[in-house]
This record gives structure tokens, C-alpha cells and sequence, in this order.
């Protein structure tokens, strides 16, 4: 594969244009919208979990409990969740396209692939299937409260 390089006072000839989805253009705008979207997800989180309550010592098993009973919180907290993965994994993906090459890269991206889709996947379920009565045998309050739902 030759290069040719152009007699530097040629003019400029664009290159044909390539037909397809532009990726790396795609790529570049969900880092913006998505990390606009983290920063008002991120504050909400923080907000409700830290400042609504009054004091931190209040965060424990029943308060994340309560949280993931409400719809609301489980369809925010999957949602930064996400986010979050897929804007991490897209700029790994960015480092991996500047500083690896050959082979490395390729692996490189197949296990950031790999590894963003498991974290995604379990993450989801976590949030999704969160039952906080699973396996609770000593507590008869809990135990009752959790026969009447």
C-alpha cells in the first residue's frame, strides 16, 4: 500500500465520501449529552441520599429498601447506571483507539465489550429484581411485612 503525498501548493481534493453510519461522530455526541444527563442524575442521587434524610447514619438496609420499592428510583438508578457504564466504557474505548494497536487493541476492545455488557446486565437485574425480604428468616416484623405485600 503506497501513500501519495501532494505537492504542498496542490489544492485540496476531498476524499469520496464513505457511505455508512459515521460512528466516532456518534460516539462524540453521546459523551456530551450523556455526561449533561450524569450530571443532573448524579446530583439527584446524592441530593436524595444524602441530604433528604439529614444525616448519612440514616442510610442503611431498610432506606435502600424503601428507595428500590418506589419505581421511580429503580427507573433513575438504572438509568445512571447506564449511563454511566456505556460513557466509561465509550471513552476506554477512546484510549484503547489512540494508544493500543494491532491485535492488543482488538482484544483490548472485545473484553471492554464483554465486560460493559455483564456489568450492565447484572447491574439491571440488581436494580430490577431487588426483593430486601429474600432469605429473611429471624426477623418476625420483617417476615410480616413482607407476607402482606
Amino acid at each position: 500500500m503506497s501513500t501519495d503525498i501532494a505537492a504542498p501548493r496542490s489544492p485540496y481534493t476531498r476524499e469520496p465520501k464513505r457511505n455508512g453510519v459515521n460512528l466516532e461522530k456518534w460516539g462524540w455526541v453521546y459523551m456530551r449529552v450523556s455526561g449533561v444527563l450524569l450530571v443532573v442524575l448524579i446530583f439527584g442521587h446524592l441530593f436524595y441520599n444524602l441530604i433528604f434524610p439529614g444525616k448519612v447514619s440514616i442510610l442503611d438496609w431498610a432506606f435502600v429498601a424503601g428507595k428500590l420499592a418506589d419505581p421511580f428510583w429503580v427507573v433513575w438508578d438504572t438509568l445512571l447506571l447506564w449511563l454511566a457504564l456505556i460513557h466509561g466504557a465509550n471513552g476506554m474505548r477512546t484510549l484503547a483507539n489512540d494508544y493500543a494497536h494491532g491485535r492488543f487493541r482488538s482484544v483490548l476492545l472485545w473484553a471492554l465489550g464483554a465486560t460493559t455488557v455483564v456489568l450492565i446486565v447484572l447491574g439491571t437485574l440488581v436494580l430490577t429484581t431487588f426483593d430486601p425480604c429474600l432469605g429473611e428468616t429471624n426477623n418476625a416484623e420483617l417476615i410480616a411485612s413482607c407476607a402482606a405485600q
